[in-house]
């Protein structure tokens, strides 16, 4: 089996055989990060460009050890360092790099839908590491391969999905994976960070949080997503920390086994205690380790995709 698309833009596209296929090659790379020397040929000569217009501390970093792991060659693009800066389009940056001929492009961006219209201009594969408040498919592929490697399963688990659920692309793309794989979701929030018709997505909604925690089985908490809010959305960092930070007392009303996972950044005594994100509930620095196995499955994935279509055009061309 192969993936359908050249490009991974949302875990909305993704179907459970594409999941399933994305997370066992990621749990065959585990291995290789655990080396002396950290380094397979499987991706040598190939090159990938990671195209970031937004700052990224895990998912850049993780991209580009992900390829130099694979022994690709890869080139970092921030939106300070390109032309962009002097007036170039997205659309002019995207058709530049296109004849430069790389073989994958990672794009982040502020903007829903840039990585999907930049899909469209290129002929290299394009993946998607986070779009505006749209969607983040690869975080979600490694927080489900995280409740897989904790859990053993995800069909008919409990995740209890926690925070600025409107704004954020993590919590949209993991409703859309967690749900297609089988698992019972919960969100919670106030009331002014839930999206409208949250519920049609397949998820309940508890404003309350302690109620929204009983028998949850995994807990993820979400930063507070300022930079995507056009006013504050409520009075104070204080009083969002009382009703909706995950502390030790309101851990207690989830299942003596949950385990807590958090996309990162994380904004301790906000969201999280410290506590409870350095506790042993906490799945935090595995969901980050996953996360560069993941990434070298989809560059894996796709540039292997790439490589057997090539050598299906000679041959055609061969039995011309």
């Amino acid at each position: 089996m192969k993936l359908a698309s050249k490009d991974i833009l949302g875990m909305k596209d993704l179907s459970v055989e594409e999941i399933e296929l994305i997370l066992e090659t990621a749990e065959s790379f585990m291995e290789i990060s655990t080396r002396e020397i950290k380094k397979v040929p499987t991706l040598r000569g190939k090159t990938v460009v990671n195209l970031f217009f937004e700052p990224s501390t895990r998912t850049r970093t993780s991209f580009e050890i992900a390829a130099k792991r694979l022994s690709a060659d890869t080139v970092n693009i921030s939106s300070t360092t390109s032309s962009v800066v002097k007036g170039e389009t997205i659309i002019d940056t995207a058709r530049n790099l296109d004849a430069m001929n790389p073989d994958i492009i990672v794009v982040r961006h502020n903007c829903s839908g840039a990585p999907r219209l930049l899909s469209g201009l290129v002929k290299q594969s394009v993946i998607n590491a986070g779009d505006g408040a749209h969607e983040h498919p690869t975080q979600a592929l490694l927080d489900i391969m995280t409740v897989r490697q904790k859990k053993k399963r995800v069909e008919g688990l409990k995740v209890v999905i926690v925070g600025d659920i409107a704004h954020s692309r993590v919590a949209r793309s993991d409703i859309y994976g967690l749900t297609k794989m089988g698992a019972r979701v919960t969100v919670s929030g106030p009331s002014v960070m839930m999206p409208r018709d949250v519920d049609k997505m397949g998820v309940d909604v508890q404003y309350d949080m302690k109620e929204a925690l009983r028998g949850a089985d995994i807990v993820m908490m979400l930063r507070i997503q300022t930079e995507r809010q056009e006013m504050s959305l409520f009075p104070s960092l204080r009083e969002y920390a009382t009703y909706y930070c995950l502390n030790r007392e309101k851990l207690r009303y989830a299942k003596d086994d949950v385990i807590v996972m958090h996309p990162g950044p994380v904004n301790r005594g906000v969201e999280i205690s410290s506590d409870v994100a350095d506790g042993p509930f906490s799945v935090i620095l595995d969901q980050v380790t996953n996360g560069v196995a993941v990434r070298m499955a989809l560059l894996y994935l796709l540039a292997g995709s790439e490589v057997r279509n090539e050598q299906s055009a000679v041959e055609r061309g061969k039995n011309r």
